[in-house]
């Protein structure tokens, strides 16, 4: 796998947790990386500004005193997600945030800017860039990104509309570095089908909504582990771009989810949180297609216990079926 030398043998598992607009906190984060996986949030999230400084600090010195604590332990490292778009005002400031840091792993969100990706490689740090299609991937590596994440039908919040059978294969014959792959994964057989396709990592975001650490409403919460695939509603409406969310959330905000208009780009507003009609991520919550498959609440660190007992058992199973075609 195309993993880089600041993963290697850091994780439990390859899964990244994808960064939650509102809901990642440090508290989530500290968890996943000390169960083994990636853990991640938007800078936007630490408000006001001054708290993503102190927020950096409290991860940095939590993961720190917990590798001297167990050094044979595998923690991972966390990364920071930046909106690369000309609606953040913010992005200056968080990026000088994050290389006094030294935040290991940077995701570059709605843009490519060579400039971000020069200041995180200046001490080390890498930086994956999430892509909806082609054109964006080959844009994103030439402006210096080190590696994808492929958003793919099916993930929660803003995605993308290609199969990843059809994005993954594509990319991989022009990429072998790291990949990460988005799109309704919530158990650990899903992990390891991801990477048989070709993705170096799973990323996941809506499974990671219901744990104890997530700084999600309880009735947000609720509505994750109660919903299915047939509850996910497709819509532009709420940000301009086109995304995934839960239509009980949105016939709560008083919208009829099966008669949704089209959204307008130029309402945009990722720095607030506002769309055109309502506010998305706090009023209209978003999730991933791969809900059906989340049947309980749980902290960050038991859901990766979960998911490293499921992607073992897969492995086990795969391996049986393996050598009894081969004999």
């Amino acid at each position: 796998m195309a993993i880089p030398a600041l993963l290697a043998n850091q994780l439990s598992i390859p899964v990244i947790g994808s960064p939650l607009f509102i809901i990642s906190n440090p508290d989530l984060v500290i968890a996943q990386c000390k169960a083994g996986v990636i853990g991640s949030f938007p800078s936007l999230n630490a408000r006001p500004l001054e708290q993503l400084d102190e927020w950096l600090s409290q991860i940095n010195e939590a993961l720190a005193a917990a590798r001297r604590a167990n050094p044979a332990a595998k923690i991972a490292p966390y990364a920071v997600n930046l909106i690369v778009h000309k609606s953040n005002n913010r992005i200056d400031e968080d990026l000088a945030l994050c290389v006094k840091h030294k935040v290991p792993m940077v995701i570059t969100s709605l843009g490519a800017r060579p400039e971000v990706n020069a200041a995180i490689h200046s001490y080390g740090g890498i930086v994956l860039h999430d892509i909806i299609n082609i054109v964006f991937a080959h844009k994103a590596l030439e402006k210096g990104a080190d590696g994808l994440i492929a958003v793919c039908t099916g993930a929660g919040g803003h995605a993308g509309i290609l199969s990843p059978f059809a994005l993954i294969s594509e990319i991989r014959q022009f990429f072998d570095g790291p990949l990460a792959l988005s799109g309704a994964i919530s158990n650990g057989g899903q992990v390891l089908a991801a990477q048989a396709m070709g993705a170096d990592f799973a990323y996941i975001g809506s499974a990671f909504i219901p744990t104890h650490e997530a700084r999600a409403v309880e009735g947000y919460k609720d509505m994750i582990v109660a919903s299915a695939a047939k509850d996910i509603v497709y819509s532009s409406l709420f940000t301009g771009v086109s995304g995934n969310y839960l239509a009980p959330s949105i016939a709560k905000a008083g919208m009829d989810p099966n008669n949704l208009p089209d959204g307008d780009k130029a309402t945009m507003s990722f720095q607030s949180g506002e769309g055109s009609k309502a506010k998305a991520w706090k009023d209209v919550w978003g999730a991933g297609q791969g809900v059906g498959g989340i049947n309980a609440r749980m902290s960050a660190g038991e859901y990766v216990a979960k998911l490293v007992s499921e992607y073992n058992a897969a492995k086990a199973k795969l391996g049986l079926a393996v050598s009894a075609h081969a004999g």
